[in-house]
């Protein structure tokens, strides 16, 4: 089977994310195939490289990067979602005149098109979040 992921909630403002993060994984664990992991709305805080939560939570954004290199998972950030919450990567951020940059090195910052290809690519899109 082949997934398309759609994550709209941020790290630690719902149960959404780290539901997206179980079932990604447990699907790669169990042999289907994760087309692409779209984060839209606050889900994009997802990527932040900045992220620092207490000892004792899950670091949700550190195990996508981790989930992303052990299984070349393309992890997507809307542009305009990120944008919108001062989530920048590298090249955005000097297109910008921003001084700085806090989106992981493990995502990537793209339009709608690529959550559109990804569901018309897969067999299953799961949404997780509002």
């Amino acid at each position: 089977m082949r997934f398309a992921i759609l994550v709209n909630a941020g790290p630690y403002t719902h149960q959404a994310s780290d539901s997206a993060y179980r079932f990604t994984r447990a699907a790669l664990e169990k042999g289907h195939e994760v087309l692409r992991v779209f984060f839209y709305h606050d889900g994009v805080h997802n990527g932040s490289r900045l992220s620092v939560p207490p000892q004792d939570e899950r670091d949700l954004p550190k195990l996508w990067r981790e989930l992303a290199e052990r299984h070349c998972l393309d992890l997507v950030v809307c542009i305009s979602a990120a944008q919108r919450r001062g989530l920048l990567d590298a090249s955005e951020a000097q297109r910008h005149g921003k001084d700085a940059y806090n989106l992981s090195t493990a995502f990537r910052i793209s339009g709608l098109g690529q959550l559109i290809e990804a569901c018309i690519e897969a067999d299953r899109m799961i949404v997780f979040g509002d």
